[in-house]
C-alpha cells in the first residue's frame, strides 16, 4: 500500500496551497498594517489641523478684542469650528452606541480630508483605550476644556459689543483672560501632539515586528513543505526508477525480441532478445529506422503495402490474434515469427509503438519434425 501511495502523482492543490495561504496571510496582514498606519497619519494630519485653529481662534478673538470688527468675529467663529467638531466627534463616539453618520459629520467639521474619515472613526474605535492613545485623548479634553472657555468669552465679548460701549477695564480683563486660556492649551497642544507621536512611533515598532515576525514563521511553514514535498518527490523519483529497473530486468530475462520505436520509426530500445533475432546491438541500432534492422517479405506484407510502424499505429497487429512474418534481415537471412505490435500512449498522446517478436523457428522445426514422424516408419525412416 505505500508504495503505490508513493506512486500517485500529487495535485496541484495539495502542492499549492501552503504557498497560497502564506501569500494570502501575509497580503492581509500588511494591508491591515497600512490601514493601520494610515489612520495613525489621518490623526496626526487631525492634531494638526486642530493645533492651527486653536492658536488662529486666540489670534482672531484676541484681535476682535482691540478692533471690534464684525469679520474677524467671523474668522474666529471660522477657526473655533474645527477643534469644536473634533470635541463633538469623541462626544459621539464615546456613546454606548455611537451615531455613525454624526460622528462622520464632525470628523469632516474639523477640517479632515473625506478620504480619511473612515480611517479615523475605525481607529478611534478600536485604539481608544490603547495606552498612548488614551494619554493623548486626555491632553485633547484639557484643551477643549480652555477653547470651551474662550468660546465662552467670545460669546460673552459679542454681546458686550452688541449691547453698547466697553470701558477700557473690560477689555483688559478679556485680553488677561485670553492669555491665561493661551498659557492653559499651549502645553496641553503639545502634549497631546507628543503622546499622539509617540504613540504613532510605537504602534509602527509594534506592527513591523508582527510583520517580521509572521514572516519568519511563514517561511518556516513553508520551508517545512517544501522540504516535505522534495522528500516525496525524492522517493517518487525513486520509485519511479525502481519500477524502470524491473521492467528493464524483465524485459532482458524474457525469451522473446522486444522493441520500441518513436511514432517515426525510429528505435529507441533493444532487449537482447531482439538483438538475437535481428543481428543488431542495441547501441548501434539506437535512433536508426526500424527497416534498418529488418523488412517483411511474406505475401501478406506485400498486399497491405504500409509500413510496420502505420499497421500497428492502426491497430492491426494487436494482441490475442496470430500474426506470423517473414521478415528478412540485413545479411539476407529470413526468420519466421509471430508478431505483435501496440502503440506507446503518454497523457492521451501516441509517443510511439512497441513490437514483440517470437521466433518460431524451433516451433516450425517442431512441426515439421512432427510431420515427418507422422508419415514415416521410425525404424527405416521409409515413407508409409
Amino acid at each position: 500500500m505505500k508504495g503505490h501511495r508513493t506512486l500517485e502523482a500529487p495535485k496541484l492543490l495539495g502542492i499549492t496551497w501552503p504557498f497560497i495561504a502564506v501569500v494570502v496571510f501575509q497580503v492581509a496582514l500588511g494591508s491591515l498594517s497600512l490601514y493601520t498606519l494610515s489612520a495613525v497619519r489621518a490623526y496626526v494630519a487631525g492634531e494638526s489641523l486642530w493645533s492651527k485653529a486653536q492658536k488662529d481662534a486666540i489670534y482672531y478673538l484676541n484681535l476682535y478684542a482691540e478692533t471690534r470688527d464684525d469679520s474677524t468675529y467671523q474668522r474666529y467663529r471660522q477657526a473655533i469650528t474645527v477643534p469644536q467638531g473634533d470635541h463633538q466627534l469623541r462626544e459621539v463616539m464615546d456613546q454606548p452606541s455611537p451615531d455613525l453618520d454624526a460622528a462622520r459629520q464632525a470628523v469632516l467639521q474639523g477640517g479632515n480630508h473625506p478620504d480619511d474619515v473612515e480611517r479615523i472613526i475605525w481607529f478611534y474605535r478600536n485604539f481608544r483605550n490603547v495606552s498612548y492613545m488614551q494619554t493623548a485623548i486626555d491632553y485633547w479634553d484639557i484643551g477643549d476644556d480652555y477653547l470651551g472657555k474662550l468660546d465662552m468669552l467670545a460669546v460673552e465679548m459679542r454681546s458686550s459689543f452688541a449691547a453698547g460701549p466697553v470701558d477700557a477695564r473690560t477689555l483688559s480683563d478679556w485680553k488677561a483672560r485670553i492669555v491665561t486660556i493661551n498659557e492653559g492649551v499651549t502645553p496641553a497642544a503639545k502634549a497631546f501632539s507628543d503622546a499622539l507621536g509617540e504613540g504613532s512611533r510605537m504602534l509602527l515598532r509594534v506592527l513591523l515586528i508582527t510583520n517580521l515576525l509572521t514572516a519568519m514563521f511563514l517561511i518556516a511553514i513553508a520551508w517545512r513543505r517544501s522540504s516535505k514535498l522534495l522528500a516525496q518527490r525524492q522517493a517518487f523519483a525513486s520509485a519511479l526508477q525502481e519500477e524502470k529497473e524491473r521492467a528493464q530486468i524483465t524485459l532482458q530475462a524474457i525469451g522473446d525480441a522486444v522493441i520500441t520505436t518513436d511514432v517515426e520509426g525510429s528505435i529507441g530500445y533493444m532487449n537482447p532478445a531482439a538483438e538475437q533475432l535481428t543481428h543488431w546491438q542495441a547501441g548501434q541500432a539506437q535512433g536508426l529506422p526500424l527497416s534498418a534492422l529488418f523488412s517483411l517479405v511474406d505475401e501478406q506484407a506485400e498486399e497491405d503495402g504500409r509500413s510496420l510502424v502505420e499497421q500497428v499505429l492502426s491497430g492491426s497487429l494487436k494482441g490475442g490474434a496470430e500474426h506470423a512474418r517473414l521478415i528478412q534481415r540485413l545479411d539476407g537471412s529470413t526468420v519466421s515469427v509471430n508478431l505483435v505490435g501496440s502503440p506507446i500512449v503518454n497523457d492521451g498522446q501516441v509517443s510511439g509503438i512497441v513490437l514483440v517478436l517470437h521466433d518460431m523457428t524451433q516451433e516450425r522445426q517442431y512441426i515439421a519434425n512432427l510431420s515427418w514422424q507422422a508419415t514415416h516408419d521410425a525404424l527405416t525412416g521409409l515413407a508409409n
